[in-house]
C-alpha cells in the first residue's frame, strides 16, 4: 500500500492531538530552561528579520518570476502542526501548479510534473523557503527545530512511527538536524520518515544554543553543495 492510500485510509478527523495523554508519560528531557529558550528566541529574531531585510529585493523578484511562469499565488500556505500542537499556515513561495492543504497531500518527487519551471530551480535552492522567516519572527517557527509536515503526514506518522508526535515539544524550523544529516525533501516510505523522526527526537533531546548555531551554519554549507534534483 502506497504513502498516499495510508493517508485516504485514516479519519482525517484524527488529529495529531488525540495522542497527547499517550505521550505524556516521555520524561520532557527536551523543555528548555526559561533562559535557553529566551536565547533560542533571541538568535531567531538576530538572525531572521536582517535576513528578511537583505532578501526583500530578492524576494520581490521571485514573486515577479512566480507571476511570470504559472498562473496561481506567489505564495502557497498550507497549515501545519507547531509547537504543543498548535496549528499555523506555513508560508512559501509556489513551486507547483497545485496548492494542496487537505485530507489528500502526495509529497513532491522528483521530476514531479506538478513542479514549475521556476519552482525546480527555487526548490533546489531553497529559496521557497524564505518566506518562512515571517513564520519565524511571528513565533510560530524557529530557525532551527523539526520540519513540519502536512496535517495528513502527521496523521499518518503517528499511527507509523512511535513517540512521533514528541517533536511538537520544540517549536518547528526552517532546518534542522535531520536536513542537515541528509534526510531532506521527499520520504516516500515509512523507513524514510522514520530515520527523520529519529534525528528530530535526538535534536529534541540535544538542542542547544550552540548546537542550534552549529545547524545554521551546516544548512548554508549543505546549500551551497546541494546538487540538482
Amino acid at each position: 500500500m502506497s504513502i498516499q492510500e495510508k493517508i485516504e485510509d485514516i479519519n482525517p478527523q484524527a488529529l495529531v492531538r488525540t495522542i497527547r495523554p499517550k505521550f505524556a508519560l516521555v520524561p520532557q528531557t527536551g523543555a528548555h530552561p526559561a533562559a535557553a529558550s529566551a536565547a533560542k528566541r533571541a538568535l531567531d529574531l538576530f538572525v531572521a528579520i536582517p535576513a528578511l531585510i537583505v532578501f526583500a529585493p530578492v524576494m520581490l523578484v521571485i514573486a515577479a518570476l512566480i507571476a511570470f511562469d504559472s498562473r496561481g499565488p506567489v505564495f502557497f500556505r498550507q497549515t501545519r502542526t507547531g509547537l504543543n500542537g498548535r496549528l499555523f499556515d506555513i508560508l512559501k513561495f509556489r513551486t507547483m501548479h497545485v496548492c494542496e492543504n487537505g485530507d489528500r497531500i502526495e509529497q513532491a518527487h522528483k521530476n514531479d510534473p506538478r513542479v514549475t519551471r521556476v519552482g525546480r530551480f527555487l526548490r533546489r535552492t531553497s529559496l521557497d523557503e524564505l518566506p518562512q522567516l515571517i513564520n519565524v519572527i511571528d513565533g510560530e517557527m524557529s530557525l532551527i527545530g523539526p520540519r513540519p509536515h502536512a496535517l495528513a503526514h502527521d496523521r499518518l506518522y503517528t499511527r507509523l512511527i512511535e513517540n512521533y508526535a514528541i517533536r511538537q515539544r520544540v517549536k518547528p524550523g526552517i532546518s534542522g538536524w535531520a536536513q542537515v544529516n541528509g534526510h531532506r525533501g521527499e520520504t516516500p516510505t515509512p523507513a524514510d520518515m522514520r530515520a527523520r523522526v529519529e534525528h528530530d527526537l535526538w535534536y529534541v533531546r540535544h538542542q542547544s544554543f550552540a548546537l542550534d548555531l552549529s545547524i545554521i551554519l551546516r544548512t548554508a554549507f549543505e546549500i551551497f553543495r546541494r546538487k540538482a534534483w
